[in-house]
């Protein structure tokens, strides 16, 4: 993991690998940012000439490295694009000093440390500038590297995978101030739980299945102090649970029901978290094309989102009770798979016609929704890479929040929204309800093909209590980046929604529910 320090050094007098300043995007060219002042003497004034003669515009992402002048303890000064000039008095977006320090913190591979010295205005900006360079430091490297027997022991030529950037250096920060400890605290907290969600969708499904899952969520609540309850299939069966069990029964790894339960002394509130972890999805007998398997590692990204968000509210110690339920299984097609036109039973009692197996996700999340309900939360989310609908309308950098309490979605919207969380917020018409009507059974797995992403969403809202505020996120498009990296986001897996999850946590316990 790379490490963060609030560093009481200068930007001249740091000794480090490299300095990273900003540059924003100017009428007339490029402008140096606030922070950068000692770096731009050190220039004799003239580090945006020299950066616009080298084809420099501040453009967001844009990253240009510079041999440093005297008058610096670095080799290398790195300036990254900030985007546009703020208004006259504003400052910079906190997003956009996220993304330009996870740019920065990306071209640093291999790096022992290096000192960032972006515009940091306030706590809040210390804080982006920390999370956006811990996320970007970010690579999953643990299949990579390994000894090649038919080749020369000779590792000298580099070939390697490069290590992540080892440490940040905050510059411009108040090292001593409660508040700014604070917020560097809270920054590797989160940035190291998304991290991990990353590490857990990236790992290929012949190592992450149901039951090592569990173990690594059994793990990690023993260490912060989390209960973990695992319930494997003889408890899935005498339970009940009839979507977790039809969805898994075609793999040789069962299914598992995770409950992580992280309580405070004094909270006075109770948000319950459901993911959907499909820990690879082939689609079952119905079969996904070719083409449409290879990234199926990643249909666990909601339970790996959910993981991630109750460790980062222990250690954070949130006045607040944040339960994950990881309703984790396997979808494979064998002689033991559910078959279209089976009939499921679940742990409400419902039945369900399983007109398509590849519309796994929501019949192990109903199954997790109705066992958090009976414990009356205050409210309860779900995450879930539910629909490729949801990504035809949405893309693939936005989550859909679908809900049954218009003031809960908005402030989702609103929290995702503030932590730089792309989101936006989808109805639940209640006509498309009727395209899910079984002659069979209380209800079918499928309903009309258009507003796919709505019906999943409507299907899942048949499985919540009474009186719960209730949300649903479809993370489809933004929890696994199959193009080249940008800002902070790798590729491959994201952690999407533990910004957001996180965030509403704070609100929860700050008794600021919506």
């Amino acid at each position: 993991m790379t490490a963060l320090t609030l560093s009481t050094a200068g930007a001249a007098t740091l000794r480090a690998d490299a300095l990273v300043v900003g540059v924003a995007k100017g009428a007339k060219g490029p402008v140096v940012a606030p922070g950068a002042e000692a770096v731009d003497k050190a220039f004799d004034g003239k580090l945006a000439t020299v950066l616009e003669t080298l084809g420099a515009s501040g453009a967001e992402g844009e990253v240009t490295k510079l041999p440093a002048p005297a008058g610096l303890k670095v080799p290398v000064v790195i300036a990254v694009g900030l985007g546009s000039v703020p208004e006259k008095d504003a400052a910079f977006d906190a997003e956009a000093l996220r993304r330009a320090a996870g740019s920065a913190a990306r071209a640093l591979a291999g790096s022992k440390k290096a000192g960032f010295a972006l515009p940091v205005a306030s706590v809040e900006d210390a804080e982006a500038v920390a999370e956006g360079a811990l996320l970007g430091a970010y690579a999953f490297t643990a299949y990579q590297g390994g000894e090649n027997k038919l080749a020369a022991k000779d590792k000298s030529n580099g070939n390697g995978p490069k290590s992540p950037l080892a440490e940040v250096a905050l510059l411009g920060a108040k090292p001593r101030d409660k508040a700014f400890k604070a917020a560097a605290e809270r920054a590797v907290a989160v940035a190291e739980e998304i991290n991990r969600a990353r590490d857990l969708i990236n790992t290929p499904p012949n190592d992450l299945y149901p039951e090592s899952f569990a173990a690594v969520a059994t793990a990690a609540g023993k260490e912060h102090g989390i209960k973990v309850q695992v319930l494997d299939e003889k408890a899935l069966v005498k339970g009940g649970f009839g979507g977790l069990l039809g969805v898994g029964q075609g793999s040789t790894h069962g299914p598992r029901l995770v409950k992580l339960a992280y309580t405070h002394p004094k909270a006075e509130k109770t948000l319950a978290l459901v993911g959907k972890g499909i820990t690879y999805d082939s689609g079952g007998i119905s079969l996904k094309p070719a083409g449409h398997n290879e990234t199926m590692k990643c249909d666990m990204s909601g339970a790996a989102a959910v993981f991630a968000t109750v460790v980062a509210a222990a250690r954070l110690g949130l006045q607040v009770n944040v339960t994950g339920w990881l309703a984790l299984a396997e979808n494979m097609p064998s002689g033991n798979a559910t078959r279209p036109g089976d009939v499921l039973r679940m742990y409400s009692g419902k039945t369900v016609e399983v007109l398509n197996t590849d519309a796994e996700g929501r019949l192990v999340l109903a199954d997790a929704l109705t066992r958090a309900c009976e414990e009356n939360p205050d409210a309860i989310v779900d995450v879930a890479t539910l629909t490729g609908a949801m990504v035809l309308a949405l893309g693939h950098r936005t989550f859909g929040i679908m809900a049954n309490d218009d003031a809960f979605r908005t402030s989702i919207h609103e929290i995702a929204e503030e932590v730089g969380e792309a989101s936006w917020p989808m109805p639940l018409p209640a006509d498309l309800r009727k395209g899910m009507d079984s002659p069979t059974a209380d209800i079918a797995n499928m309903g009309e093909r258009m507003g796919g992403g709505l019906v999943a969403g409507l299907f899942l809202k048949e499985f919540v209590g009474e009186g719960i505020a209730w949300a649903h996120l479809d993370i489809a498009g933004p929890a696994f980046h199959e193009g080249a990296p940008y800002g902070y986001t790798p590729k491959g897996g994201t952690g999407s929604a533990v910004r957001t999850l996180v965030k509403l946590a704070e609100r929860t316990a700050a008794g600021d529910l919506g």
